[in-house]
């Protein structure tokens, strides 16, 4: 589990949806091989709609770029172990 092993580079996220970010990645790799990105990205990705509602992205992996518009107070982009996670909410076009 999460033991103080993941590093926040960005976020505007409330603490509370923070941590939920960083536990359900943390569980995640308890689920899934590491190498397995998509199954750990739709896991944390179910867990925050069910949570939060419906309308959030995940990606994970250790080399990416991206550009996304999101909603505020939904974005939060940390790594654990030798990955990163980006969690977001998307804006309604």
């Amino acid at each position: 589990m999460l033991e103080g092993k993941a590093m926040i580079q960005d976020t505007d996220m409330p603490l509370e949806m923070q941590l939920q970010a960083m536990s359900s990645a943390s569980e995640s790799l308890d689920l899934f091989d590491v190498s397995d990105f998509r199954s750990i990205a739709a896991h944390i990705k179910k867990e925050f709609d069910m949570i939060y509602g419906s309308g959030w992205q995940c990606v994970v992996g250790s080399n990416f770029g991206c550009f996304f518009t999101h909603t505020q107070g939904t974005f939060i982009y940390f790594s654990l172990e030798s990955l990163n996670f980006l969690v977001f909410k998307g804006v309604a076009a």
